[in-house]
């Protein structure tokens, strides 16, 4: 969700400035309330989580494995998941959507080749888990969601756990974001029948784009698109499911 705020004059006297401070101290402790009620120490579960699902199965970028190691996954999913936050699968999020397996999070990463100082897009932002992955390995994350709930929520929990380099959009992400292109890679958490083509438009030369192409009811190709010469060079991943990307805003 985009929070950027126009800058206007105005005039406020002592008891208002100091309700509107009271209003903004609140909505810090109650935006995700229930991060303060989780327990704390959850390393040894993604340790054993990067060793036994990521390593195993041939992640070996050493930044993503520790960005893995350090994102508190159990923070992005309800509290009633969260013994399960660390499991080999996917798990259930607001708006009948769902937060990836962590290997197929891992794999997404490792294969766009993220570098410190890239810019990154990723459509389908979720829980904000994937945003908080990238957000370890670069410092300026781009992620637009389509429905408003998950958008605004993913947000707050973003910057509740100190993630404030990620900017989130509510919006088409058919459409991408076009006034922070081009990007160095652009990760589509989403299924599609085909590369959207602002997508590919605002993948820099040189970039990678990875993304779930393939009916939206069934399975799909993962995909690794580079862009070369500005044309797409493909290599097909492994076969997923994504929940479907959509093109109307909730």
């Amino acid at each position: 969700m985009d929070k950027k705020k126009g800058h206007g004059r105005f005039f406020m006297n002592n008891s208002g400035l100091l309700i509107a401070l009271l209003v903004s101290a609140l909505f810090i402790i109650f935006c995700r309330a229930d991060l303060k009620k989780a327990p704390e120490n959850y390393a040894d579960q993604r340790k054993e989580m990067v060793k036994n699902q990521l390593e195993r199965r041939g992640i070996r970028d050493e930044r993503v494995l520790q960005a893995m190691r350090e994102v508190p996954r159990h923070l992005f999913i309800d509290e009633k998941y969260r013994d399960l936050a660390y499991a080999d699968h996917p798990l259930p999020i607001d708006a009948k959507q769902t937060i990836s397996q962590p290997y197929i999070v891992a794999l997404m990463t490792e294969v766009v080749e993220v570098k410190n100082g890239d810019k990154v897009l990723e459509i389908g932002t979720g829980s904000g888990y994937q945003a908080a992955v990238l957000a370890h390995l670069t410092d300026e994350v781009y992620s637009v969601e389509i429905i408003k709930e998950l958008a605004e929520k993913a947000d707050c929990t973003l910057k509740e756990l100190g993630y404030t380099h990620v900017r989130i959009k509510w919006g088409d992400g058919n459409l991408g974001w076009e006034e922070n292109a081009p990007y160095d890679a652009v990760i589509v958490t989403c299924a599609s029948k085909r590369v959207p083509p602002a997508l590919f438009t605002q993948l820099k030369e040189g970039g990678k784009m990875i993304i779930p192409i393939g009916e939206p009811s069934s399975f799909q190709i993962l995909t690794l698109i580079e862009k070369k010469q500005g044309k797409p060079l493909k290599k097909e991943i492994l076969g997923v499911r994504f929940v479907p990307m959509t093109d109307k805003k909730k």
